[in-house]
């Protein structure tokens, strides 16, 4: 599980340059942008932040993202 202070400050690095870009944590093994629907993946704790990783995964619907996550290529 990931430290829930760390969940508190990190911002969706897509987003941040323009506005808030509110993650929101899903099944303990997601984080979705409220503001442009990346998603990224929690990867043995670790928050996969990387925008190229929230783009694989924009179009994917939540109730059909992989538990647990695929580790990224």
């Amino acid at each position: 599980m990931v430290n829930p202070d760390l969940l508190e400050i990190l911002r969706c690095p897509a987003c941040v340059r323009e506005k808030e870009g509110h993650l929101k944590l899903v099944k303990d093994s997601w984080l979705i942008c409220d503001d442009c629907g990346r998603k990224y993946p929690i990867v043995e704790d670790i928050p996969v932040m990387l925008i190229s990783e929230g783009d694989k995964w924009q179009q994917t619907p939540e109730a059909c993202l992989p538990i647990p996550p695929p580790h990224p290529e």
